[in-house]
């Protein structure tokens, strides 16, 4: 039996959905579950109980453990299996914790720089005053 997992991601954000979506469809059926974060759910409410800006990073829970940003990208190739490219492809990215380091922050750069081009405001789940565009 494989791990349970689930993506908390921006759906409105075209970068994060083609990921996730990817990461679903090459999990084994029922591996994946994807939870938009601009949905109220159980699992948003502990996310921001726990203090995780969602704008800064997606969040994986594995096996009820939750990963944040660049660990969550990680952990998630990681629990991948590696029988096709698009898994293995993401292993090879972002199996390295100093590599998923270095890369996450320039994805994180290019889903704000899509998301304010679209004119999509940030979810700003915190609440932060003056939080909520790009």
């Amino acid at each position: 039996m494989s791990e349970k997992i689930r993506i908390v991601y921006d759906k409105q954000c075209p970068a994060c959905s083609a990921y996730c979506l990817l990461a679903k469809a090459h999990a084994e059926p029922g591996q994946i579950e994807l939870i938009d974060a601009r949905e109220q759910s159980d699992l948003m409410t502990e996310i921001t109980r726990r203090g995780m800006d969602i704008d800064e990073g997606m969040v994986v829970e594995i096996e009820g453990e939750l990963h944040y940003g660049a660990d969550g990208i990680h952990r998630l190739a990681t629990a991948a299996n590696k029988t096709n490219f698009f898994n293995r492809f993401s292993r090879l990215l972002f199996k390295s914790e100093r590599v998923a380091n270095l890369l996450y922050p320039l994805m994180k750069a290019v889903r704000n720089i899509l998301l304010r081009l679209m004119g999509i405001r940030r979810i700003n789940n915190l609440e932060q005053l003056g939080n909520d565009r790009f």
